[in-house]
């Protein structure tokens, strides 16, 4: 991990890569985050910078690389996976998270977009299925509580290398 993440500063800035951060831009060019669809929410879940640059250090890295090996529990895949797709950050996934995450699932060009009533009945069968206090929202409980229940979660849910 130490070898990947050093490889990722310039050559002058690997010596001190314990200290380092690396960028975004620099984070995003990982095979495993290169086609990702959540590429950029992860880096700003996983990072820590105080300029909310996205930059990771050395132990957001590691955090992240933790996050997505096949031994973390299925709790803390469900966990990260909540806060990679909860888009505003408010603690729930609303309406407007839901259809971010389709959008990011179905991809954004025009021949894969669903129409508004088919996103529309989507986002109401998902909050059906999984808003258990029927608030309109799906919050942290509600979310682990749906995955609880579908084996294949950390398999397909893309937290898994």
């Amino acid at each position: 991990a130490y070898k990947r993440f050093s490889e990722l500063l310039p050559k002058e800035e690997r010596e001190n890569a314990c200290s380092a951060r690396v960028p975004k831009s620099q984070i995003l060019t990982l095979p495993e985050l290169r086609a990702n669809p959540f590429q950029h929410r992860i880096c700003h879940v996983f990072s820590t910078s105080e300029t909310r640059d996205d930059s990771m250090s050395f132990e957001d890295f590691l955090d992240m690389l933790s996050v997505f090996s096949d031994s973390a529990t299925s709790d803390i895949k469900s966990h990260y996976a909540f806060r990679i797709f909860d888009f505003d950050d408010d603690g729930t996934l609303d309406r407007k998270d839901l259809e971010q995450l389709v959008n990011c699932l179905t991809g954004q060009g025009e021949e894969s977009r669903l129409s508004s009533a088919e996103m529309e009945q989507l986002i109401q069968n998902i909050l059906e299925e999984s808003d258990i206090d029927k608030d309109g929202t799906i919050n942290i409980s509600e979310f682990q509580h749906v995955v609880s229940r579908s084996p294949d979660f950390a398999r397909c849910s893309g937290l898994q290398r």
